[in-house]
């Protein structure tokens, strides 16, 4: 496996698909936090289903997105 971090990938797609991760996860919690739904994630193999207030507190303390 290339230990090589994503971003100095040849393929353009395969570069930029960790922008369009971090997009579709930004939609998904604005989505969720307008028809009021909870958002089922997996951290380590534990699923966890927040609601769009708490992830965001989350992803505040942790820095990242969950």
């Amino acid at each position: 496996m290339n230990k090589r971090p994503i971003e100095q990938a040849h393929d353009p797609d395969l570069r930029l698909s960790q922008i369009a991760m971090q997009r579709a996860a930004k939609r998904a919690y604005d989505l969720a936090r307008m028809t009021g739904t909870t958002i089922v994630v997996s951290h380590h193999g534990i699923i966890e289903h927040l609601t769009p207030e708490s992830s965001v507190s989350n992803s505040a303390s942790n820095g990242q997105k969950d």
